[in-house]
């Protein structure tokens, strides 16, 4: 039993550092002159593919029900084309650190739309109005509200944006990535209303969403940006990582961490996410970090401790039901 449990520390290392890592391979391309929009369309089209070869070689049969296309469509929207768009966007005015950071607020948003739109959702006692008391207090603290939001000289908003420019700059990215994280909320919520207990598998539904996601930016980008251009081998190496591996292959590691350790486990790389954004954002791409973003981090990590509902079925097999799988997605922070 030991030994089946202890399996799990390197599935969860592997998948906190692929999820933290997408806010500077995210850097990486805007800075390349990557369009925010050609960002997200190849993160999608690179993830839909990497799923559609997990399908193949598992033979998993493709869900054929209209109504799954027509609510993953919902979602994709929700979870991946908007969102993707906003972080890159946000991400050419802030750093990847203060990106990842905001991110972790997903829960909190996700709890918030839970109560207002999943039939039966508990109401939150005082632990988790406490908690979500905090992790807005955490947001404004990263955001640097006491400097108007965008005084990049007294590690306002931009929290370390460094060449990505500063003042209403940083003020806008760092209110995209927010409304990214709040797209991310509405997203799960909807999950757990309208496909949490389809019966197709986890991965068949992932790869459904992902490619209405890629279907959708694939003909918005070219209008938004034009064609596509290579943007050197550096920028397209950190689009095929961040698109096959973060947002294809994650789910797969995320998926296997919820059936070998329980969902309790895998809820916690909501709290390792944000330290491997700040740490890979410091000392690769030497973004500054100043003290408001890591107080905040903090205070949002801890939020997210304290309105986060008693685990359910959290030793190993918690995850075996897709009702149970998908729920706990909705747990996960999407970089």
């Amino acid at each position: 039993m030991v030994g089946v449990r202890g399996r799990w520390w390197p599935g969860f290392v592997v998948l906190s550092a692929i999820w933290g890592a997408s806010f500077a391979l995210i850097k990486v391309a805007v800075e390349a002159g990557v369009p925010p929009v050609w960002v997200a369309a190849w993160r999608c089209l690179l993830g839909a593919g990497a799923l559609w070869v997990i399908l193949a070689v598992r033979r998993e049969a493709v869900p054929r029900d209209p109504a799954v296309w027509g609510h993953s469509a919902v979602a994709a929207v929700l979870l991946n084309a908007v969102p993707f768009v906003l972080f890159s966007y946000g991400e050419t005015r802030v750093s990847s650190v203060l990106a990842g950071v905001l991110n972790a607020a997903t829960p909190l948003f996700t709890m918030l739309f839970a109560l207002a739109v999943v039939p039966g959702e508990p109401r939150p006692g005082p632990r988790r109005l406490a908690g979500l008391a905090l992790g807005f207090a955490g947001v404004l603290t990263v955001l640097g509200v006491w400097h108007g939001f965008g005084d990049a000289s007294t590690g306002g908003a931009a929290g370390g944006a460094g060449a990505s420019g500063g003042g209403a700059g940083a003020v806008a990215g760092g209110l995209a990535c927010l409304a990214a994280t709040c797209c991310y909320g509405a997203g799960f919520a909807y999950l757990r209303r309208h496909l949490a207990s389809r019966p197709q598998s986890a991965t068949a539904l992932s790869a459904v969403q992902i490619t209405c996601g890629g279907a959708q930016l694939a003909v918005a980008a070219p209008l938004a940006a034009g064609a596509p251009h290579w943007p050197g081998v550096g920028a397209a190496a950190a689009l095929l990582v961040l698109g096959a591996l973060g947002t294809g292959v994650g789910y797969i590691l995320n998926l296997d961490l919820v059936r070998t350790a329980g969902t309790a486990v895998a809820a916690a790389v909501t709290y390792a996410t944000p330290l491997w954004a700040t740490a890979i954002g410091a000392l690769l791409l030497a973004e500054p970090v100043g003290w408001n973003t890591l107080a905040g981090g903090l205070a949002v990590i801890a939020a997210v401790a304290l309105t986060r509902p008693p685990s359910v079925g959290g030793g190993g097999g918690g995850g075996r039901g897709p009702a149970v799988r998908w729920g706990r997605r909705a747990r996960q922070p999407v970089g």
